[in-house]
């Protein structure tokens, strides 16, 4: 058993909040709520209000969303999607984070970025900036891309295979880390005001990167930030995918709609870290989940039946189409998803469809899967008082072995203050929920194992200090 392994007194639940910033995320449809504030997503203030409700919340982190391009696998046009608002319009995410790390202390940032097109060069500045910003409160969520509209913006005529995807955000990373990890020694600062030299220039080196896909000979434009490389999170479980993560990813964010489906994951996620050579505990799985709650479970059933009123099909019917692939157009809307279905986006998302059955074990309809979509995506929906929440929460985590969740909104930020007044104590006062947070940056908060990333994280072998000894 690992040394690592958490015990049942020391197991804590995590809870990242999961948003984007567009106006209808995962609940297509409940923008138009009454009292959802999702259209507001264009403000500062939408933005500071949410983070201030998470630290009040002692949430982990606010994890964002992002996409490149429309969602026009459904219909083949913009027309539903911009139509539904599902996901489009969208803004950048990585904007949010300072005015949220200004009014915030300790919440962390999972910021979805994609490899397939920006360069790396630019992109390590990017992330070191906002770990400078925040103190070290950073994560990269890791995204290879799946949308095809997204690759014809920007010049190309689809997107690459699945797998080569991932060979060349192995690359990706690879930039990124020799640049974050391997170009400035810890003391190359001098800021010395006696001497006049700020950095000393025999402590900052050329990476010489030079690869199938890029080529970066010079140094690293950015002194080194509070944890160099910024927390990695990764979201794939395809076989691919849990090989990439196995090597890069510190968080994973799954999607599994019964308990034992999320059982089987967490242990394959576990196992491909692992075989990587690293402790089955260097990666937290987050596991996507929506919670509506209220004072009692009478009026959090009302307030669940008063959200699926506004769901919109055809919107969810879009979300399902991007993530899978496949138009949905095409089919009967009570056709099953069949296993003959092959996918070059989301392959997990296919899987999961796939595996996942309605209430009489039968495999999902379309329809069934877009009334499934239309509150909260396709995560699992808790529906209780606190109390009731926080016992199935707990439940799940010693069934299944993982680590936290991932909490979608039906409304925004309804959905994450009632998490914060009524689940949140429930939790504290059975053990199962921090009380406060742990001091220093986000990778220590995760793991308690300081700020850089651990020996055996496939970034270290890019380490300066490991390069220098190596020297010396």
């Amino acid at each position: 058993m690992s040394q690592n392994q958490p015990t049942e007194k020391q197991r804590e639940i995590l809870f990242n909040a999961f948003d984007m910033n567009c106006v209808a995320h995962q609940s297509p449809g409940l923008w138009r709520h009454p009292q959802d504030k999702a259209s507001d997503y264009k403000t500062i203030g939408y933005w500071t209000h949410l983070a201030k409700v998470l630290e009040k919340g002692k949430f982990d982190g606010l994890f964002i969303a992002d996409v490149l391009g429309t969602y026009d696998v459904y219909n083949g046009t913009n027309e539903s999607p911009l139509r539904t608002g599902a996901q489009a319009p969208v803004n950048d995410p990585f904007l949010l984070v300072s005015a949220m790390a200004a009014v915030t202390e300790n919440l962390g940032f999972g910021v979805t970025a994609g490899t397939a097109y920006e360069h790396p060069y630019p992109f390590a500045r990017r992330l070191a900036t906002l770990d400078h910003l925040t103190n070290g409160r950073v994560g990269w969520n890791v995204v290879t891309g799946y949308l095809p509209s997204a690759a014809r913006n920007m010049g190309q005529e689809d997107q690459m295979e699945h797998d080569e995807r991932y060979n060349h955000a192995d690359e990706y990373l690879e930039v990124v880390y020799k640049l974050l990890e391997g170009s400035w020694e810890d003391d190359a600062v001098q800021a010395d005001k006696e001497t006049g030299i700020y950095t000393d220039p025999a402590k900052v080196h050329s990476i010489n990167h030079e690869g199938k896909y890029f080529k970066v000979p010079g140094i690293a434009i950015t002194e080194p930030s509070t944890q160099r490389t910024p927390v990695i999170y990764q979201a794939g479980t395809s076989p691919r995918g849990l090989k990439f993560a196995a090597e890069n990813a510190e968080a994973v964010f799954v999607t599994s709609p019964t308990k034992e489906i999320l059982k089987s994951t967490v242990a394959k996620i576990r196992d491909h870290a692992e075989a990587a050579g690293r402790d089955r505990y260097d990666i937290k799985v987050f596991a996507m989940q929506t919670i509506i709650t209220a004072e009692d479970s009478a009026a959090a059933q009302a307030k669940y039946e008063d959200y699926k009123s506004y769901a919109d099909i055809e919107g969810a019917m879009v979300l399902i189409s991007g993530w899978m692939g496949i138009d949905l157009s095409t089919f009967d809307p009570d056709q099953p998803i069949g296993s003959d279905v092959k996918s070059n986006a989301i392959q997990s998302s296919v899987a999961t469809f796939q595996k996942a059955s309605g209430d009489e074990g039968n495999p999902w309809t379309v329809r069934q899967l877009a009334e499934w979509v239309g509150v909260g995506g396709f995560g699992p929906i808790t529906v209780g008082s606190g109390a009731e929440v926080a016992e199935k929460l707990i439940d799940w985590v010693d069934y299944t072995d993982v680590d936290g969740f991932n909490l979608a909104y039906a409304i925004t930020p309804g959905t994450f203050e009632d998490v914060v007044e009524f689940v949140v104590p429930e939790l504290q006062a059975r053990g199962a929920y921090k009380t406060d947070y742990v001091e220093g940056s986000l990778r220590n908060k995760l793991f308690g194992a300081g700020d850089h990333v651990k020996q055996t994280h496939r970034a270290a072998k890019y380490k300066i200090s490991n390069r220098v000894a190596a020297q010396a």
